[in-house]
């Protein structure tokens, strides 16, 4: 049904989308190539990509794939785990621009969403009057309401909620003859009345009800009898219905009878409080042993992480809370949630849960959260425990989702899971264990190599076994991901042939011409067709600047992704900024590792590293590292980035602007040097025109102001100084921004330590090599970082501290110059001597050498931190908002505002100043614009400080400066 990309039905369809959408159409190799994967390990590359911006749109869209013959595959997030939202025809993407909102009305507790409208997003507008969407699902935070109809999506709290058919009203939807209907429950006689007229919408009407008749008793029948299905067309929940609602039916059919422009959905109250009792146990089979018991107490809900899942957030910072609260080191945890309004009652349930689980010798502890700060660590890695399983693939071997949905009444779960785990076992296979205990769900993902054919066999081989196991216990195959690539081919032997064959008439009656989503759900290929790795070239020789100990090198760290899509998540955390800022698929992690896979599978990757394409898609990455803590996987795109610059560098030669910025050492020195005369060009419109023109340098931001009396020369003034050392030496690392435009800074962060007792050592000979690396010259940055690492090791005592205040730099010691140079021992000494300032003086606050003064300037002020990117992914903020909250009587928040959006060199790029005040206007601004003009704003990094003064008027001072205040 479709076409090659350059033929004529392509080029025909890519003209017609741009004439008649007010979205836009892309048919490029890239945009091709990111939405051929999903979450699944399937991969199939569309014709071309449209994105639509109104229900006009997608009519539109539908009319002209019908006019090419071309098929139609609509997605939200991507996030399919079965393969649902990949397809060879035209994807519509209808998350770019169709995530309004449209109502939300609290009295009928009902919303009006269109079908990009993201879960969390629906669940902060309703916050506001205690209300919630139902399903509960661990994307939340990416998961489009769309995706979830086309799913039947539910989650944790379906032991409450059921799932997401049972909060549907309504759905306006595009048909597959290009017209627009709208399903809802309708009287017997308002359905006749539909039935009338000869379109596609009236045979709907008139033809279902027939079908239905006709298959009433092999309905009631051959339906699997487990409640939480999420797999074929639901005629047991239309025949159920009265009135009649075809709605009903749309929801899971994974968008092959028609595409949702708006829903009507329901709301539930959110409860007013919850507790969690977290019990920890030796095994999986232990923890589901226990889930009877856990029951029986009435919780909203049961989940269980094993410790392949635990020990991967160990080794992330931004999971890593998670271990401070654990007890010893359980094989498995069941979290159970009660939720309600009397906090005595909820207590009393917690308590009573603990005591029969000791009764029955369930579980050695039972840990109990009672308060939201505490159980925001616990809560944070169960959402994330996909991803943190996913990180512990290596190479092609992956832990994959084919038999990860299967459920079973909970009863029965322990003997299920020992059966389940004996097929594994069986076929030499491990696997990571998470899900929802409270309905039977365990997410039982095995390893497996997809590159290896045999390895394929053995996928199919289990995927065959688990299918009789599950319909054994009387269970499901699918309980929440939908059927997709990897279960459809078997839904005629789970269903049986006549409720097989009445699905296909389903099929028919709304999509006479297998126009949408063709091959899912019925008439399916072989789950074993479309694999992504199995299709991928193997990755040609290239060599790299840059280190990376993966299996196939570069291309193996970019692939690392398997599309999970945490980066496209909104209004949270830093990770992924541009993204937030612009919502197009290509600006986030996943879609720039995506383009260098791409990349790097051609036959001359060293060449399709200079593709002017493939840099347009890593154009607007800010450099943040967030990636590298927030992604479960840790797709590190700075570094990869960096790489990819250097290789276009190769071809092209470098940009003017590049090489300044890569200089920002020697530039600053040169500014200090000549101050205050090198200032003036800052404050002259007519240069700053000339910079705009020549270099691309904006005039609407402020550039730095160099400082004369830089810190080296107020260093030099008072080496005559003793002071009394008993500590002994560190090394503080003059850094090109501390030194030459913030001097203050670095001489409030010197005066502390010494007060501390530290002999402090300025090293102010060289750059550290992060402006170089930030611009792709990692040749310059290869032999600044040798020369300052060296220069460090010769001049400083073994094993002491080495410290500084700008994040970026001294991050930069510890982390990129090990990639820098993999296996030198110097480098690797100095990285793990890398400290930060405000670690020392926490110490020092703790055994009393720093005492700070209850009458300073900044004691009793709230102070607001906002701490920079590179700091958050390597070594998080903890320590900074503990040494303010030692001045006395502070307050002290940090509210989640992401990235600030200034990136270095970023913003001051005329092309990326927009998207950098954006960025900035997404939460930073907003949240330093609420705080009460008393309030102090602190920011650790010299660009977040200058984002802010630039973008709201108020000076933000170092940490350090406040806390050298009230010393």
């Amino acid at each position: 049904m479709t076409s090659a990309p350059g033929s004529s039905t392509a080029d025909g369809l890519a003209r017609r989308l741009r004439r008649d959408l007010d979205g836009e159409a892309r048919f490029d190799d890239y945009t091709r190539h990111l939405y051929s994967r999903d979450a699944s390990m399937y991969a199939i590359t569309p014709l071309g990509v449209a994105f639509p911006r109104h229900a006009e749109d997608v009519r539109a869209a539908v009319a002209a794939a019908a006019e090419h013959g071309v098929s139609v595959t609509a997605r939200g997030a991507g996030t399919s785990l079965a393969g649902q939202t990949v397809g060879a025809g035209l994807v519509l993407d209808l998350s770019r621009h169709m995530h309004r909102i449209v109502d939300l009305d609290p009295r009928t507790r009902t919303a009006v969403v269109e079908p990009g409208a993201v879960q969390d997003q629906l669940n902060r507008a309703a916050a506001a009057h205690g209300l919630m969407f139902g399903p509960d699902t661990s994307t939340s935070n990416r998961a489009t309401i769309g995706g979830m109809i086309g799913n039947n999506s539910a989650g944790s709290g379906s032991l409450r909620h059921g799932m997401t058919v049972d909060h549907v009203r309504a759905l306006d939807v595009v048909l597959s003859d290009a017209t627009c209907a709208r399903l809802a429950p309708v009287t017997e006689s308002e359905r006749a009345r539909r039935a009338g007229p000869s379109t596609l919408e009236g045979r709907i009407h008139r033809d279902l009800p027939r079908l239905l008749a006709a298959n009433s008793r092999t309905i009631a029948e051959d339906f699997p009898a487990f409640w939480r299905r999420a797999c074929g067309y639901r005629l047991d929940r239309l025949a159920d219905s009265s009135p009649f609602d075809p709605a009903q039916l749309l929801v899971g059919s994974e968008g092959t009878l028609a595409l949702t422009t708006r829903a009507d959905v329901a709301l539930v109250p959110a409860p007013a409080r919850t507790v969690i009792a977290v019990g920890h146990f030796t095994s999986v089979d232990a923890a589901v042993a226990a889930t009877e018991d856990a029951l029986a107490c009435d919780p909203a809900t049961v989940e269980l992480l094993d410790r392949t899942i635990l020990e991967l957030s160990r080794q992330k910072i931004a999971y890593a809370s998670l271990s401070a609260l654990l007890e010893g080191d359980p094989g498995a945890l069941l979290f159970v949630a009660f939720t309600g309004d009397d906090a005595d009652e909820l207590r009393g349930r917690l308590d009573a849960l603990t005591a029969l689980w000791a009764r029955h010798g369930h579980g050695y502890h039972t840990l109990h959260a009672l308060t939201p700060d505490r159980q925001a660590a616990l809560l944070k890695v169960r959402k994330a425990g996909l991803g943190l399983l996913m990180a512990a693939g290596e190479g092609t071997r992956r832990p994959l989702a084919f038999v990860e949905d299967t459920a079973v009444h909970p009863s029965q779960l322990a003997a299920y899971t020992r059966r389940f785990r004996a097929v594994l076992d069986r076929h030499g296979l491990t696997a990571g264990f998470y899900g929802h205990c409270s309905v039977g769900c365990l997410h039982i993902r095995p390893f497996v190599d997809l590159a290896d054919p045999a390895q394929v066999r053995t996928l199919r081989a289990v995927a065959e076994e688990i299918k009789d196991l599950v319909g054994e216990f009387g269970g499901v195959n699918s309980s929440e991901h939908g059927d997709g690539l990897a279960r459809s081919e078997f839904n005629r032997e789970i269903f049986g042939p006549r409720l097989y064959e009445a699905m296909r008439e389903v099929k028919r009656l709304f999509d006479p011409d297998n126009r949408f989503n063709p091959g899912k759900i019925v008439d399916a290929p072989a789950m074993t067709d479309h694999l992504r790795d199995a299709a991928l070239a193997p990755a040609a020789p290239l060599r790299t600047r840059l280190s990376f100990p993966v299996v196939d090198g570069m291309r193996g760290a970019a692939d690392r992704c398997m599309n999970i899509g945490a980066c496209r998540k909104t209004g949270t955390g830093t990770m992924c900024p541009s993204y937030m800022a612009t919502r197009e698929e290509h600006d986030s992690t996943r879609g720039r590792a995506g383009a260098l896979v791409k990349a790097l599978s051609s036959p001359d990757p060293r060449h399709a590293l200079g593709d002017e394409r493939l840099h347009e898609v890593l154009d607007l990455c800010l450099m943040c590292k967030a990636c590298k803590s927030e992604c479960p996987l840790g797709v590190d795109m700075a570094t990869l980035k960096a790489e990819a610059l250097s290789h276009r560098h190769d071809l092209y030669g470098v940009p003017a602007r590049s090489r300044l910025f890569a200089g920002a050492r020697t530039l600053n020195r040169l500014g200090s040097a000549t101050a205050p005369l090198s200032n003036l060009p800052g404050r002259i419109p007519l240069l700053r025109t000339l910079l705009d023109r020549t270099l691309g340098i904006t005039p609407h931001r402020p550039l730095p102001v160099f400082a004369r009396g830089n810190l080296v020369r107020w260093a030099q003034r008072r080496r005559l100084t003793a002071h009394p050392a008993p500590r002994g030496q560190l090394t503080f690392l003059a850094d090109s921004f501390t030194t030459y435009t913030e001097p203050g800074i670095g001489r409030a962060a010197v005066e502390l330590l010494e007060h501390c007792g530290w002999e402090v050592r300025l090293e102010s000979g060289g750059c550290c090599g992060r402006a170089a690396l930030s611009k792709g010259l990692v040749d310059a940055a290869k032999e600044q970082s040798r020369t300052l690492a060296h220069r460090i090791a010769a001049s400083s005592p073994p094993g002491s501290p080495v410290v500084g205040c700008e994040p970026s730099c001294l991050m930069t010691l510890r982390d990129e110059h090990l990639a820098l140079h993999p296996g030198d021992p110097v480098v690797t000494d100095l990285a793990g001597r890398v400290r930060q300032v405000e670690d020392l003086l926490l110490e020092a606050v703790a055994d009393g050498r720093l005492r700070l003064r209850a009458d300073s300037w900044p004691a009793g002020r709230r102070l607001l931190h906002h701490g920079h990117c590179h700091q958050k992914a390597e070594v998080g903020t903890a320590a900074t908002v503990a040494l303010l909250g030692a001045v006395p009587g502070t307050e002290v928040v940090e509210p989640d505002a992401g990235c600030c959006g200034m990136a270095g060199s970023f913003g001051y790029e005329s092309e990326h100043y927009a998207l950098s005040m954006t960025v900035g206007a997404d939460r930073l601004f907003p949240a330093v614009r609420a705080e009460p003009d008393d309030t102090v704003i602190v920011a650790t990094g010299t660009s977040c400080r200058q984002q802010i003064l630039h973008g709201t008027g108020r000076r933000a001072w170092h940490p350090l400066e406040v806390v050298r205040a009230a010393l």
